[in-house]
């Protein structure tokens, strides 16, 4: 990395950390330009350097909030033997992390400007790369996936390759997967607090194994 980039990168991780700093202590909503300026040391005019405008500089926040995630997933998998039962536990600590902060992981993979994401994923861990740290390489294709279909068909692609689905139905899994863990997420974020994460999580978990299990074209050994 030259000079210049060591500079850019390091000016804009201090904008993003002013920006989850204010996510964290005042919400979502009240990220402005001038708060985020403020509190990074600089004017407001810098942060247009570095960023289009507000909403993709929050997108950058919000993914600092997926570092509780990625840095426990590993911990997750690690008893877990085969494809499908990686596949599992993959989406309970998503799914576990997620719940417990819905607006960010709402915003981040179905809000309106996602489709910036794949650019800011890329950039984002250029800056942070520690955020990956302890995370095998197996898994780094689908932590470094531009959206949740992505990610999740790296998945679903390895449970194919060891025989478990048709690759004629990998498509069909992916959508009924994502498109349940949406409602599920907008279920957790309408209710304000007042679903227990205890309760809606093995029920998402159990709706995710009986889509993939109504596809499998033979046993796990």
């Amino acid at each position: 990395m030259n000079k210049k980039d060591i500079k850019k990168y390091r000016n804009m991780s201090y904008f993003i950390d002013a920006a989850a700093r204010i996510i964290d202590e005042e919400g979502i909503e009240f990220v402005t330009i001038r708060k985020v300026s403020d509190l990074a040391g600089y004017n407001s005019a810098t942060l247009y350097h570095y960023f289009k405008n507000l909403d993709e500089l929050i997108l950058f926040a919000s993914i600092k909030h997926l570092k509780e995630y990625t840095l426990n997933l590993e911990k997750y998998i690690e008893s877990a033997k085969g494809s499908i039962e990686i596949y599992y536990k993959i989406w309970e600590c998503f799914c576990k992390y997620s719940f417990l902060n819905p607006q960010i992981y709402n915003n981040i993979f179905f809000g309106k400007h996602n489709d910036s994401i794949p650019h800011i994923i890329q950039e984002y861990y250029s800056i942070f790369p520690e955020e990956l740290s302890g995370n095998s390489k197996e898994l780094l294709p689908m932590l470094l996936g531009s959206d949740l279909y992505t990610r999740n068909l790296v998945l679903l692609s390895k449970i194919q390759s060891d025989g478990y689905l048709n690759e004629s139905d990998l498509d069909d899994v992916n959508e009924m997967t994502i498109l349940l863990y949406h409602g599920m997420l907008i279920k957790v974020l309408n209710s304000e607090n007042q679903l227990k994460i205890e309760d809606i999580l093995p029920k998402t978990l159990r709706y995710i194994k009986q889509i993939l299990n109504s596809f499998i074209i033979k046993k796990e050994n």
